[in-house]
């Protein structure tokens, strides 16, 4: 781990999954405080839309199956503002999605354990905009990346 503190990372497993399981449709949502730095992680099979805040800075994932094999989608909001709001929001994502997905992966270790081959599942990330610069799909590497 580069960035993450582990003892500002909460994490709450919802109804329905455990510690290492499922893997299909097991859904996170991260969000924050801006005031303790602390980072809330929820793993469930529904995204808690109950934790995320007016400024639309949470992190969504969804593990799903491509062709036969397990990848993490990634979904972020750039939202739509104006230009130069668009583009500090991509930035500020740009540059905590490697602490995100590391709060990912340390707060899932025990899926990670039981199933080691998603550690080299890939992470695709939409990043969502209606500016056309900004709105994009990308390949992000793999969860044993941000071990």
């Amino acid at each position: 781990m580069e960035r993450l503190n582990p003892e500002k990372l909460y994490v709450e497993f919802e109804s329905g999954v455990t510690t290492t399981d499922p893997i299909q449709g097991r859904k996170y949502t991260l969000t924050h405080s801006d005031i303790t730095a602390d980072l809330f992680l929820t793993i469930g099979l529904e995204f808690a839309y109950d934790e995320i805040n007016e400024m639309r800075d949470e992190v969504l994932a969804v593990w799903q199956t491509y062709e036969g094999r397990p990848i993490l989608y990634v979904y972020v909001y750039i939202g739509q503002y104006d230009p130069i709001t668009t583009a500090i929001r991509d930035t500020i994502f740009r540059r905590e999605l490697p602490l995100a997905l590391e709060a990912i992966r340390y707060g899932d270790s025990e899926l990670f354990t039981k199933y080691p081959e998603l550690g080299k599942a890939p992470i695709w990330i939409s990043f969502n905009s209606t500016n056309q610069d900004y709105d994009k799909f990308e390949y992000w590497g793999t969860m044993n990346d941000y071990e």
